[in-house]
């Protein structure tokens, strides 16, 4: 039997969407949808002022470590602009809201026209709504879709463009009848959300949603259920929301046991299935697909950073670097408005060392990925990341 690992999980603080050990909420947060958000006036011959607001200062070493990652990128970035000068301000939210809130407020006191960071969802929250008023944009690195809005932006790679990204190309493989298994917590709820969304804006069909609770007797107690209902529903695909950490293993382990097996459907991860690397050798994840920025791209920017700091980026820390890129590409423009709602949500995007992005209007984004299968315990790219926005995938 495969052992749980994720039993009782703190689904408030974290969340995993596609990049593992991005910080986020999925507690419910407050509405920021209304207020502020258009931007302030900036002078583009002079330095920018930016904010960067990562968790130095919580004491625990990961998010230290973190926190310098996401300031050593956004540095790196910083020499990379032609012609742009930013004047970055780190401020350190010791990983909590309440000081998220009030560095927010000093960087605002002090001249700051943006905020970069902060990582985890509540403390984005809390900043967005403390610098509301003044106008100022908050492009965060969380990608919890829930705290998005108003002045508040996310950077970070969300479960609706993964399963956007999957639910297409499964159909376009002839898997198009999508069974969803989740769990039945509050991260399991938004990745459902997203993956029903997914399937409604494509030529795929509902299957069927099978829940369990989030437990090693939850996932035994529901695989009965899930193969009765994928059967009966005469589905092909099976998505899941859970992650190494949670009930994947165990499901792709038992569903195969229970004539659900992953030749014959096509499953699907909503997860990074090659992070933690070990997971590439689960029996049940073979021949199964998901979702990563493009490979290349990663590697090239690991590369950079690790002959800049002799050490390998956190996972996320291209986001710091796609954030200072998207400013940099603004300001180089010369307008006085570059740092706007308007400009910020411009259609053509930007393009990142993860690959293309874009801003939305309802503060989330929209992320290029690629969509690999796990073959013979490997990766292997099936689709590339689009370049453009004129791809179907988006």
């Amino acid at each position: 039997m495969i052992k749980w690992f994720g039993a009782a999980r703190a689904t408030c603080r974290w969340l995993s969407a596609g990049v593992v050990a991005l910080g986020l909420s999925a507690c419910e947060p407050v509405s920021l949808g209304g207020l502020g958000g258009s931007g302030p006036s900036i002078n583009t011959k002079n330095p920018v002022p930016v904010a960067l607001l990562v968790p130095y200062g919580s004491g625990g070493t990961g998010e230290s470590g973190l926190a310098r990652s996401l300031e050593n990128a956004a540095r790196l970035a910083i020499n990379d602009l032609d012609g742009v000068k930013i004047d970055l301000r780190v401020y350190g939210t010791a990983g909590s809201a309440q000081r998220a809130a009030q560095v927010a407020q000093q960087a605002i006191d002090e001249g700051a026209k943006i905020i970069l960071g902060p990582v985890f969802g509540e403390a984005a929250n809390a900043a967005g709504l403390t610098v509301a008023s003044s106008g100022v944009n908050v492009l965060s690195f969380s990608n919890n879709t829930q705290i998005a809005g108003g002045n508040v932006f996310v950077l970070g790679n969300t479960f609706d463009n993964t399963a956007r990204r999957l639910v297409s190309f499964a159909a376009s493989q002839g898997k198009s009848r999508i069974l969803t298994v989740h769990a039945d917590t509050p991260t399991g709820a938004i990745g459902l959300s997203a993956i029903q969304k997914a399937i409604s804006r494509s030529s795929a069909s509902n299957a069927g949603t099978v829940g369990y609770q989030a437990s090693q007797q939850g996932v035994i107690s529901a695989v009965p259920e899930i193969s009765r209902v994928a059967l009966e529903n005469q589905a092909d695909a099976v998505f899941f929301t859970s992650d190494t950490l949670g009930g994947l293993p165990l499901l792709t382990q038992m569903l195969p046991e229970n004539r659900i097996n992953n030749q014959q459907f096509q499953f699907i991860g909503l997860t990074r299935w090659d992070i933690p690397g070990n997971t590439l050798a689960l029996p049940g994840v073979q021949n199964g697909i998901f979702a990563l920025p493009d490979p290349g791209l990663t590697a090239a920017f690991n590369t950079r950073y690790a002959s800049a700091y002799g050490s390998q980026p956190h996972p996320i820390a291209g986001l710091a670097y796609d954030g200072i890129a998207a400013i940099g590409a603004l300001v180089k423009s010369g307008n006085s408005g570059a740092l706007t709602r308007a400009a910020l949500t411009q259609s053509s995007g930007f393009r990142g060392v993860n690959g293309v992005f874009r801003l939305r209007g309802d503060g989330t984004n929209d992320r290029a990925l690629a969509v690999a299968r796990v073959t013979n315990r490997q990766v292997t790219i099936v689709s590339p990341a689009p370049s453009s926005f004129g791809f179907a995938g988006f």
